[in-house]
């Protein structure tokens, strides 16, 4: 089988000439094409070594098709954009024509060029994971709103099973509701819920940007050391926001117990969530957030806004807790778990049990049951 992937995933060619990317993405898509003959995949690159949170593919048979990145950011990238589109899309097509199985990875730019080019191709069979919110009640980009039309439309859109996170209402045929996973079943281990004695320990997994809100977790552990309890929150991750969150803490006085640990690895995130009391994630938008999927497989129980699939993930707060963006009520929902600490035990164990279900080997599973399909 040929498989071909469209992806708008900045790719990286290591100095050992390695090709690969962000890890858990990378990861993710080594499980699918351990199952194919000949791999293509159609995204940008940059010759760059990997940083601590990349990975490589891992397949024998790799074509990689270069295209340039473009948005819509300003009038000048949209003019370069309408320059570029033409030639990435017929690399697209090309790439397309060799596939057995073509993949689209959306909502991006890439996926949308891909989800346009994939109509002219009715008979070959494909998939496509949306990563985004599906939520058709949710502020998206308009690009998102235009892939989402595509993909579930099976006048223009055949043999396709688009994968989505949560169950949701009008789903067409094309639509499959669908999970990550990030745990193998060998990974799994008796885990005590932690006690809520001594330092309470928050954790943020994300990347350190606007949409994913970092400041209210360090606004959080804050306002519980002001409230007398003794607090330490990690932050995992990177992003454009470092700076204004380093000078909040210098500025609050909160380096004590507000830490920046950077990117880091899958072992390290699984020791700071193994660890931790709570997940502190009040991000504006996701799809299936791994984060909290990987706290609650943990027993660290979250505290996450409302967004996409994390109510359904959450048993709409009986596997942890829905919060609004706003520091002082996240603090006052720990406090409620301080004084009912039988409540936090029953919402950590449920928040296991649940998780615990969507391992990597039942994800291996139902993608080689696509794959056989098609």
């Amino acid at each position: 089988m040929t498989f071909t992937i469209i992806s708008h995933v900045l790719h990286k060619r290591n100095s050992k000439g390695e090709i690969g990317g962000y890890g858990p993405y990378i990861r993710e898509m080594n499980l699918w094409i351990k199952h194919v003959d000949k791999l293509i995949v159609v995204a940008p690159i940059q010759d760059k070594d990997f940083d601590a949170i990349d990975m490589p593919y891992q397949h024998d048979d790799i074509h990689f098709v270069e295209v340039p990145s473009f948005e819509f950011t300003s009038v000048k990238e949209s003019l370069k954009s309408l320059v570029l589109i033409p030639v990435i899309f017929y690399r697209i097509m090309v790439a397309m024509r060799k596939a057995d199985h073509i993949h689209l990875r959306c909502p991006g730019n890439m996926g949308l060029l891909g989800c346009v080019a994939q109509v002219f191709f009715p008979k070959k069979k494909k998939t496509a994971k949306y990563a985004g919110n599906w939520d058709w009640n949710s502020n998206q980009p308009r690009t998102y709103r235009w892939q989402q039309y595509l993909l579930q439309n099976t006048r223009l859109t055949k043999n396709m099973t688009a994968l989505v996170y949560g169950n949701w209402p009008g789903a067409t045929a094309n639509i499959k509701p669908f999970f990550t996973a990030s745990y193998s079943e060998k990974e799994i281990i008796p885990t005590e819920p932690r006690s809520l004695d001594g330092t309470l320990r928050l954790v943020f997994i994300g990347g350190l940007n606007a949409g994913k809100r970092p400041l209210v977790s360090v606004q959080t552990a804050e306002q519980l050391h002001k409230r007398g309890h003794e607090v330490e929150l990690n932050l995992l991750g990177e992003g454009k926001d470092r700076a204004m969150l380093e000078q909040y803490i210098e500025q609050h006085e909160l380096k004590g117990f507000v830490h920046l640990r950077g990117n880091v690895n899958g072992e390290e995130v699984k020791r700071y969530v193994s660890t931790s009391h709570f997940l502190v994630f009040a991000s504006m938008s996701e799809g299936w957030p791994k984060a909290v999927a990987e706290s609650m497989f943990w027993g660290c129980v979250p505290l996450t806004t409302r967004v996409s699939c994390v109510a359904e993930m959450l048993a709409d707060g009986n596997r942890g807790t829905l919060v609004n963006p706003d520091a002082g009520e996240i603090a006052d929902v720990v406090e409620h778990y301080f004084a009912e600490p039988n409540v936090y035990v029953l919402h950590a164990q449920a928040a296991m049990t649940w998780s615990r279900n969507f391992t990597l080997d039942y994800f291996e599973e139902e993608i080689t049951k696509l794959l056989s399909n098609g």
